[in-house]
């Protein structure tokens, strides 16, 4: 077995797996995974630049995750960024804190390498069962972006839109520097009009039709899933490879976009971190169930993060 580190850095949030990989069998033992909320993508969508504070945010859940992988003595270490940080004017910036901290230069992958981690990472444990028909539909619902890859075993086609629950709710939920809470049916539609737009974009070069699985990862994905199956606090082994229905998620959208932020910041299972941006996440995957007509989803908490440590093993 070979001990590797992963780190995906996104537009709102950084995580870190250290695990030990067996290629030969196909084992991924996971010894550490854990998440920080930073809003590395903070303003990135208005300004064009990283925003110092985010900056910092970031840099200091670095410092931590660089602790856990000395503790850990992990062999290869790869640290991947995706779309806050591809956008942004000055990230000369975040790529040299990074390498100062944790020794290895972040890769800003492109859409599509991050598309065929996500697939990889989502569906290697799914590939062998009989009950999910294939090909798969991988969706990454993330902050600044979302990526679709269609494929069996491997990825066959990918896209990557902007379409993320960060991007999407500064874009149209911000008035006056706040969030509008909860948001006007007027609001919802332009959200909704901007992803229409971007599943139109996505199916010129990706067969959504052909899918048969919806695999759905990332924390709006999960998140909701938590709402539906009613958890107390968050408890990723009873969200991964739970299966969602499309009314359920429905309703759930339709929930979150009536309510404020106080209901909202209640929900048991609820992260601080996704309490603004829930909304607009729910209603990406909302909208992509009824494009494709997914009876239900299929969640993941296994996705970028795990192709990333598989790329290293």
């Amino acid at each position: 077995m070979t001990r590797v580190a992963a780190v995906d850095c996104g537009t709102n949030s950084i995580r870190l797996l250290v695990a030990d990989a067996d290629p030969a069998t196909g084992e991924l033992r996971e010894l550490d995974r854990r998440m920080t909320i930073v809003r590395l993508g903070q303003g990135v969508d208005r300004t064009g630049r990283l925003a110092p504070e985010a900056l910092e945010r970031t840099f200091a859940a670095c410092r931590e995750y660089a602790e856990v992988i000395k503790e850990y003595g992990a062999e290869r270490v790869r640290f991947v960024a995706t779309s806050a940080s591809r956008d942004a004017e000055n990230r000369d910036e975040f790529v040299q804190g990074v390498l100062g901290i944790l020794g290895v230069e972040p890769e800003v992958i492109s859409g599509d390498q991050e598309a065929d981690f996500s697939f990889t990472g989502a569906t290697k444990e799914l590939v062998g069962r009989e009950d999910l028909a294939k090909p798969f539909l991988v969706v990454d619902i993330g902050g600044g972006s979302t990526e679709f890859v269609v494929g069996e075993e491997h990825a066959r086609a990918a896209r990557s839109v902007d379409i993320g629950c960060v991007r999407m709710t500064e874009r149209h939920l911000v008035r006056d520097g706040a969030v509008t809470d909860p948001p006007t049916e007027d609001q919802i539609a332009a959200i909704r009009s901007d992803i229409e737009a971007a599943l139109d974009l996505v199916e010129k070069t990706v067969p959504l039709v052909e899918a048969r699985t919806l695999v759905g990862l990332a924390g709006s994905v999960t998140t909701v899933a938590a709402i539906a199956l009613d958890l107390t606090e968050y408890d990723s082994t009873r969200i991964h490879h739970s299966r969602i229905s499309h009314d359920q998620v429905r309703e759930i959208t339709e929930r979150l976009l009536r309510s404020t932020h106080a209901e909202r910041a209640a929900i048991p299972s609820m992260h601080p971190g996704r309490v603004d941006v829930i909304g607009a996440g729910a209603l990406v995957l909302l909208a992509i169930m009824e494009r494709i007509g997914a009876a239900e989803v299929v969640v993941s908490e296994h996705d970028i993060l795990d192709g990333i440590a598989w790329s290293l093993a």
